[in-house]
């Protein structure tokens, strides 16, 4: 037993301690059997928060929509791709990054009711998010924007 810690601690003074070809090559199989695991959760999770910004973006322009529609008596009879409300003078809508959002008021000049649609690029392809105001309520989760 001391010749083999005497031999060892020569071998180390000698610049030749160190890890073995095996013990390096377990260890990389381990790091990429965990990075096989951990990289498809995560590209998971990161759908699901953009399918949850969708669903937040929605929120958003239904409150910016209400308050149009207390502040002016009726609902915008469009909204820009760049969020604002035409013939409203408050109420923006904000979208986060890869959101697209339709808006669809009731025929009119004055709209009284409208359907909103939105949806992420990011997210999960086929989930589309759907709130119509004369239903009131929350937002539903359906396959397409006929669906609503």
């Amino acid at each position: 037993m001391i010749n083999t810690i005497a031999r060892h601690r020569r071998d180390q003074e000698n610049g030749e301690g160190g890890f073995t070809l095996i013990e390096l090559l377990v260890v990389v199989v381990i790091i990429g059997i965990l990075t096989a695991i951990a990289v498809p959760l995560y590209l998971n999770y990161q759908k699901g928060a953009n399918d949850k910004a969708a669903q937040s973006d929605l929120r958003g322009a239904v409150s910016a929509l209400e308050q149009c529609m207390a502040d002016n008596g009726a609902y915008p009879t469009a909204i820009t791709t760049a969020g604002a409300t035409t013939g409203c003078t408050t109420g923006k809508v904000t979208l986060s990054s890869g959101t697209a959002f339709t808006y669809k008021p009731a025929t009119g000049t004055t709209p009284a009711n409208y359907s909103l649609w939105s949806t992420n690029s990011k997210g999960s392809a086929s989930k589309f998010y759907c709130y119509v105001s004369t239903n009131g309520g929350s937002i539903k989760t359906v396959a397409n924007t006929n669906a609503c």
